[in-house]
């Protein structure tokens, strides 16, 4: 009998939409690790982070890295849970070539969740002061203004949650 082939676990939704709850359960699995963008940006360039292209250049800057990195641990046989926000077709392409270069099966997991739901979260979030990034009113809707969620096209499997 052969192994269950490792998965890569991707996670699509607006701030606060529930991504790294899921993506915390879903790396209590075996052999499956969890890379968070937020503990990584938080780590790496938290002094750089004022604004919302500071972000996407650091993100870019991140998303170099840990391809090669996360393309490793699936040929390995490890299973992958990428806590990156999966929120625009150009972000998807990333990980689409991921994908393409391993033989690893994937699941897309889409946070269908109101903003008015996300919006009480993240001022949860916020108060309680655990997060590495505190995202005001504002800030989640121009965040929003740029979520785009999959089309069948691109070619995920798609779970919604």
């Amino acid at each position: 009998m052969s192994p269950t082939p490792p998965t890569l676990h991707l996670l699509c939704g607006k701030a606060a939409s529930g991504k790294s709850t899921l993506a915390a359960q879903l790396a209590g699995q075996d052999r499956t690790v969890l890379i968070s963008e937020d503990d990584w940006l938080g780590a790496l360039y938290s002094d750089q982070m004022g604004s919302l292209s500071d972000y996407v250049r650091c993100a870019s800057n991140l998303r170099g890295i840990m391809g090669p990195h996360v393309l490793s641990l699936l040929d390995a046989g490890v299973s992958v849970v990428l806590d990156f926000p999966a929120n625009t077709v150009e972000t998807r392409k990333w990980m689409r070539a991921i994908l393409d270069r391993t033989q690893a099966a994937h699941v897309l997991h889409l946070m269908d969740v109101t903003d008015e739901t996300c919006l009480a979260r993240l001022k949860a979030r916020n108060a309680q002061g655990d997060h590495p990034f505190a995202i005001t009113e504002d800030q989640f809707h121009r965040l929003a203004a740029h979520y785009m969620p999959p089309s069948p096209d691109e070619g995920f499997t798609i779970q919604v949650h």
